[in-house]
């Protein structure tokens, strides 16, 4: 079953809008507090159409992280106990849950072990928002916290479009040709460290 090609190609569309630059925005915004797609979707085929403009497309879709992050640590911190049946019925809980054990261990080392933490589950291909309602409930700091969402987010975006402008038409055969594959290898992934963190929140 082809999914991934697909979105891809639509992607490619909605990159040729001169509004592009606002839905990824908002894309990236509203993926650090609750929507499922990562901007790096939009990103990359934005890049692949405008390769000059890919750092400010980066810089772009960093903004909207950080605003989201924010967003997202409020929410946890102030609104969990009331979201926490939406959560549940679209799914989240589990994983926002897991990300909430997680936390609070690297809590008990310090505030710094979790901008550890944080900065490597930003290079991950997991939602952002998990760690973002995570941090709030938990409490982060909000130096190590933001610090973190700024360096982790930002090492993913700015690799996506440095990685695109030095590959040019080659990087973008390359993704036509191996989309699918790579594609439900991040699925893949994402259920493993899903899995991952349940356990560990089960242990704790």
């Amino acid at each position: 079953m082809k999914l991934f090609a697909p979105l891809y190609a639509r992607a490619l569309v909605w990159a040729r809008n001169e509004r592009a630059p606002t839905f990824l925005g908002v894309l990236s915004f509203a993926e650090a507090i609750i929507f499922p797609i990562m901007p790096e979707v939009m990103l990359a085929p934005m890049c692949l159409a405008q390769p000059r403009r890919g750092f400010f497309y980066a810089t772009i879709s960093l903004a909207g992280s950080m605003l989201g992050a924010v967003v997202g640590y409020l929410l946890g911190h102030y609104a969990f106990e009331a979201v926490r049946p939406a959560l549940e019925a679209m799914g989240m809980l589990g994983s926002v849950n897991a990300g909430i054990a997680t936390v609070q261990a690297k809590m008990a080392q310090s505030p710094w072990a979790v901008f550890g933490f944080l900065v490597l589950g930003g290079f991950m291909p997991i939602p952002m928002k998990v760690f973002t309602w995570a941090s709030g409930i938990v409490g982060v700091p909000w130096l190590p916290y933001l610090a973190s969402m700024a360096v982790g987010r930002g090492k993913r975006v700015f690799l996506v479009a440095l990685a695109i402008r030095l590959g040019g038409e080659r990087a973008e055969r390359a993704l036509h040709k191996y989309i699918e594959p790579v594609g439900w290898a991040v699925v893949v992934l994402v259920l493993a460290l899903l899995a991952w963190l349940l356990l560990r929140g089960h242990a704790a």
